[in-house]
């Protein structure tokens, strides 16, 4: 089979080719251009900061951003994903290093990368929208206080080695704070006060811009007003992050202020890609490395497509989730290779490729481009950049990345949602992201079932005119493992004595095999007293089961209520009475 055939069975389509396939033109290239290269400025910052907070060099997080990001916009399913290294996987990617080392870090992110493509083939991306939104801010707002905390060794200039428990990690930070060095707090307030009161947009009516454009005189205080508008468009359209940085290198390096930089903790920025190389990989790592693999794939692909659905909705377009895990896949597996780490969709990012402007996945590969570019060019600059800086940008990325006003909103919401979202967050700081995972899942499934068996109801149905012994009941729900117990009443001859029983079953959606199970009981039941159950009004899924499990006469099973009761009339027709309802004939002779 040639590739062109293995790629359409696999369905293989990124979206770049319809891009380029429904006319590419000069218009698009230039506004892709813009916006890859805004883009591209923005990533720089960030993409070295969520390397140092993950524990590995600032580079690793370039890389990332450079090799991920041009694979993902290459081969995603999103027109405008940009993709690169992200908040959310910082703790995660911390963790894997402390406890095994860059080394299990590389094997790590292939693994995920593996199950990330096989999720895509397999076109499991739509399950990954039945992960409740509870446990999404859950395990978010974890994160987010979770990068904040990491985050005091650098802000405050402390000379101390963080743990990884939470109770040990605020003991320490508590027990040093006497010790935080004034000039690193002093450049992280600085930069963390311009990166927060920065101009984010600007209101005008634009009559002073107006009247500027047709030449109109204006007087000097509404001149002054247009000006400072001006300015403050202009700053609004300079990435924050990165002139924090450049200002803070510049004063660092001028004024020789003893505090860290990447150049002293690093070595700087090597002026070049690094080469290919193979990671160590054997079962025995693969077997220790399990859980943090798993965590890896399933927060990348939840990120990922929670960043393209956002997307979205923003850009009136429908991206291929399958498409994009296979992308996601590929490039965490390939950027391991060239010492990256994981990567995924980033929300913040792509959001700023859309407001300005990109229309294709053009736009992320020229973000990667830029990065390239600037590595080669600039890289030895890095060394002057000021950690406290790289640590002011990655807490108001925290602070963003955190949905704050869900906790103020819980009271609005369900027990349920309540407990789910609390218990994840919970979980997520003071032990794992993986456990908060496991079990928001298990609390959500609980909650459910719980939910659709209290929403199933068994009631009985007033007959009229009908022999004894027959009886009808209305079932309303699913009938599945957790509601079956509404069942059991008409199983005990005491309860329902009757020996017809009939099942109104039309607003019944579905049924499972204990369901079936629980049928095929009553059917005994009634048939060890000489007695019949029919079911009537079966929706098409419960119709084909019934019809699998083969345990009904295919004449008990009748499309409404009014051929359940002529059934019912015919067997007690064809039945002796004596036999059938022996309750009634000692009734009748007495």
């Amino acid at each position: 089979m040639r590739a062109r055939d293995w790629l359409s069975a696999l369905r293989f389509r990124p979206r770049l080719v319809d891009c380029l396939a429904a006319g590419y033109t000069r218009d698009d290239l230039y506004a892709d251009a813009i916006a890859g290269l805004t883009v591209g400025i923005v990533a720089l910052p960030l993409a070295m900061a969520f390397a140092v907070a993950s524990g590995v060099p600032p580079q690793a997080g370039i890389f990332t951003a450079i090799i991920a990001g041009f694979l993902i916009s290459l081969l995603g399913g999103s027109r405008v994903q940009i993709g690169g290294p992200t908040a959310a996987y910082v703790v995660i990617v911390y963790g894997i290093v402390a406890q095994h080392g860059v080394a299990g870090l590389v094997v790590c992110t292939i693994a995920a990368g593996v199950l990330l493509l096989a999720m895509g083939i397999t076109r499991m991306g739509g399950l990954i929208r039945f992960i409740p939104v509870s446990i999404v801010i859950g395990f978010t707002n974890g994160i987010a206080i979770l990068i904040l905390l990491s985050q005091a060794k650098e802000f405050l200039g402390l000379d101390i080695t963080m743990p990884d428990e939470f109770f040990t990690r605020m003991q320490t930070i508590a027990a040093n704070v006497a010790h935080v060095d004034p000039v690193t707090v002093a450049v992280s307030v600085t930069c963390l006060a311009v990166l927060w009161l920065w101009p984010k947009s600007i209101t005008t009516e634009g009559q002073a811009l107006e009247a500027e454009d047709h030449h109109t005189p204006i007087p000097d205080d509404r001149a002054l007003n247009n000006t400072r508008r001006r300015g403050r468009v202009i700053l609004t359209r300079l990435p924050s992050p990165i002139v924090v940085l450049i200002v803070a290198s510049i004063v660092v390096a001028l004024l020789h202020l003893p505090i860290e930089t990447i150049g002293t903790r690093f070595g700087g920025i090597p002026q070049q890609l690094p080469a290919f190389a193979w990671p160590d990989i054997s079962l025995s790592t693969l077997r220790n490395l399990i859980a943090p693999t798993i965590t890896i794939a399933l927060l990348g692909a939840i990120e990922s497509l929670l960043s393209a659905r956002v997307a979205d909705t923003q850009i009136d377009d429908r991206h291929d989730p399958n498409q994009e895990l296979m992308a996601q896949g590929i490039a965490n597996i390939v950027a391991p290779f060239f010492g990256g780490i994981p990567a995924t969709g980033a929300i913040a990012r792509t959001a700023t490729n859309i407001r300005t402007g990109g229309r294709t996945p053009v736009a992320g590969m020229i973000h990667a481009l830029t990065l390239l570019v600037v590595v080669l060019a600039a890289a030895p600059l890095a060394q002057y950049v000021p950690l406290a800086a790289l640590s002011a940008v990655l807490i108001v990325v925290a602070i963003n990345m955190g949905d704050w006003h869900a906790f103020r909103d819980l009271r609005k919401y369900s027990i349920p949602y309540r407990a789910v979202l609390l218990s994840t967050f919970v979980i997520t700081v003071v032990f794992d992201l993986t456990l908060a995972v496991e079990i928001g899942l298990v609390l959500a499934s609980l909650f459910f079932i719980y939910r659709v068996s209290d929403l199933t109801r068994v009631e009985a149905i007033t007959l009229d005119g009908v022999p004894p012994g027959i009886a009808a009941f209305k079932v309303f729900g699913s009938l599945f493992f957790g509601s079956v117990g509404k069942l059991e009443p008409l199983l005990d001859p005491v309860r329902t004595p009757a020996h017809i029983v009939i099942l109104e079953m039309h607003q019944v959606i579905s049924i499972d095999n204990t369901g079936l199970e629980t049928l095929q009981s009553l059917h005994r039941s009634l048939a060890r007293r000489g007695g019949k159950l029919i079911l009537c009004g079966l929706n098409r899924h419960p119709s084909e089961q019934v019809a699998r499990a083969a345990f009904l006469d295919p004449a008990d099973v009748v499309p409404h209520l009014a051929a359940a009761l002529f059934r019912a009339h015919k067997i007690v027709g064809e039945t002796s009475q004596p036999d059938l309802f022996p309750r009634a004939e000692s009734e009748s002779e007495a």
